[in-house]
C-alpha cells in the first residue's frame, strides 16, 4: 500500500463549532495544499464513535493529529490503540480574546494529547502551533511528511556490510539487530573476498558492458592500465550482479587493504558508480555512513558526497570534505567532468580525482551512535563552492550558515564519526522532524 499521510480532527461539540468548522475547512486546504494525497475526514471528529468510524477505513503512513477543540486523552489513546506510526501534533490559536467564552481550546488538548502520548509508549513525534496558513506549521507539515516518508521506506531496505571495516574503523559497525530494532533497515553481509573472487571468474566479454559505462561516465579511465581497467569492469559486475539479486539499496564496503592487496585494482570506481545508479555506497564499511547517505539520497532524490571533514577556512568560512576517489560521477565540476585518476595512498587505479560542483543549497549530515547505543543527528547546513580539486581523490568545499571553526571544534568535542554525508539541498527541518519520530538528539549548527 502507497504512503499515506491522514488527517485526524478532534473535538467534542461543548465549544463554539463554527469557529472550529472554519478551522476544519483551512486545515484541510492547507493539508492537501502540502501534500495532495492527504486523507481528510468528511466532516469534524466530534465523538469517539466518529473517530473510531474514520480510523477503520484508514491506513496512516503519518497521523496529523489535531485538537479543533479541547478532547479528553481518551481520543489520543483510540488512536494509539491502533496505529503505531509517525505522528505530528498539531495546536490550533485560541481567537482572539475578547472577553466571552473560549471558543476551541485546541492547547489544552494538546497537552492532554501529548501526555498520553508520553504515558501510553513515550511514543515520539513532531509538534507544531499556529493557523492553517502560517508558513512555520506548514513548513512543520512538509517536514513531518517527509521524514515519515523516509522511515517508512527504511522499514523495506536491505543494507549489506561487505567486509569488515579496516582496523581502528570501529565507528561504521552495526549489528543487525540494532538496526532492525531501531531503524527498521536489514542488515546483510557478505565477505569481500566473496566479490573479488567472483570478479577473477568474469571473462573480458562479460564484463564489456560495465567498461563501456564506466568508460561513458568518466573523463581519462583510458590511462589506466588495462589489467586495471577490465579488472575494474569483473568487479563493477560482481557488485552490480550481488546488489541486484540480494534487492541492496545502501552499501557499506570494506575497501583498503584487500583490493589493492589480494585483487589489485581499487574498488573505489565501482562505488562511485553505484552511487550514481542509486545505492548509497559508502567505503571503509561504514553501515552508519551508507545509511546517512541513503537518507540523503531519500531526501534529494540524488547522488551525495561521502567523505572526511579534511580542512578548515575561518576566513571563507568553508569546511572541505574529501576521500580517496569514490564520488558519484554526477557530483563532477562541469570543466573537468568525472576525471579518472589514481588511489592517493596505493597509486592504483581507476579511482575518482574531481572536484565536485558548486551548488547553492547544501546540508551535512550524519547518524551518529553514542557509546551507549543512543543515537544523534548531525545537521549543518551552508552552500557549496565552486572550487576544484583540493587534494588527489574527490573533495567538495562547504561553506557553513553557522560559524565554521564553531561547527569543527563543536563536533569534535561531541565525539562524532568522521565521515559525512554533503546533501543538495536545505533538508535540516527535515532531518530534524525525523530525529523526532525516531526520538533521537538533534545536533544542529
Amino acid at each position: 500500500m502507497s504512503f499515506q499521510p491522514v488527517y485526524v480532527p478532534v473535538g467534542v461539540p461543548t465549544y463554539h463549532l463554527e469557529t472550529a468548522q472554519e478551522q476544519f475547512d483551512r486545515s484541510v486546504a492547507a493539508l492537501r495544499g502540502v501534500d495532495k494525497d492527504f486523507v481528510c475526514p468528511e466532516k469534524m471528529l466530534l465523538s469517539l464513535d466518529d473517530l473510531r468510524a474514520y480510523l477503520d477505513g484508514v491506513q496512516p503512513g503519518l497521523i496529523v493529529f489535531q485538537n479543533l477543540t479541547f478532547a479528553n486523552a481518551a481520543y489520543m489513546s483510540e488512536v494509539l490503540r491502533r496505529f503505531d506510526c509517525p505522528m505530528l501534533l498539531w495546536t490550533l490559536r485560541e481567537p482572539k480574546a475578547d472577553g466571552g467564552r473560549l471558543r476551541l481550546n485546541s492547547l489544552t488538548g494538546a497537552y492532554s494529547a501529548a501526555n498520553t502520548l508520553r504515558a501510553f509508549d513515550n511514543r515520539p513525534f513532531v509538534y507544531a502551533f499556529g493557523a492553517p496558513e502560517e508558513e512555520k506549521v506548514l513548513s512543520a507539515v512538509r517536514a513531518a511528511v517527509g521524514a515519515a516518508r523516509v522511515k517508512s521506506a527504511m522499514r523495506s531496505l536491505r543494507l549489506s556490510a561487505v567486509g569488515h571495516t579496516p582496523q581502528g574503523f570501529g565507528f561504521g559497525r552495526a549489528l543487525d539487530s540494532e538496526l532492525m530494532n531501531v531503524f527498521g533497515v536489514e542488515l546483510e553481509s557478505i565477505e569481500a573476498r566473496e566479490l573479488s573472487d567472483a570478479a577473477k571468474g568474469f571473462t573480458d566479454e562479460a564484463c564489456a558492458e560495465y567498461l563501456k559505462n564506466t568508460e561513458l561516465c568518466t573523463c581519462g579511465l583510458d590511462k589506466t592500465p588495462e589489467k586495471n581497467r577490465l579488472d575494474h569492469a569483473r568487479l563493477l559486475k560482481a557488485y552490480s550482479d550481488y546488489v541486484k539479486s540480494h534487492h541492496i539499496g545502501a552499501l557499506a564496503s570494506r575497501c583498503w587493504p584487500d583490493f589493492f592487496t589480494d585483487f589489485g585494482t581499487p574498488v573505489c570506481t565501482v562505488l562511485s558508480m553505484l552511487n550514481d545508479e542509486g545505492v548509497a555506497a559508502a567505503c571503509e564499511a561504514d553501515v552508519y555512513g551508507a545509511l546517512s547517505m541513503w537518507v540523503g539520497m531519500q531526501l534529494s532524490g540524488e547522488p551525495v558526497f561521502f567523505g572526511d571533514p579534511v580542512a578548515l577556512d575561518e576566513e571563507e568560512g568553508t569546511v572541505t570534505f574529501w576521500h580517496c576517489g569514490a564520488a558519484a560521477c554526477s557530483l563532477a565540476r562541469k570543466d573537468t567532468g568525472a576525471a579518472v585518476g589514481v588511489h592517493p595512498n596505493r597509486k592504483i587505479g581507476p579511482a575518482m580525482d574531481f572536484g565536485c560542483e558548486a551548488f547553492s543549497d547544501a546540508t551535512v549530515f550524519r547518524i551518529g551512535r553514542e557509546p551507549d547505543g543512543s543515537f544523534r543527528f548531525f545537521i549543518a547546513e551552508g552552500s557549496v563552492l565552486d572550487k576544484p580539486k583540493q587534494y588527489t581523490g574527490t573533495s567538495i568545499v562547504v561553506r557553513t550558515d553557522l560559524d565554521s571553526r564553531m561547527i569543527v571544534e563543536d563536533s569534535v568535542r561531541e565525539g562524532f564519526e568522521p565521515h559525512f554525508a554533503v546533501i543538495k539541498g536545505r533538508h535540516g527541518e527535515t532531518l530534524e522532524a525525523l530525529a523526532d519520530l525516531f526520538g533521537f538528539e538533534i545536533c544542529r549548527y
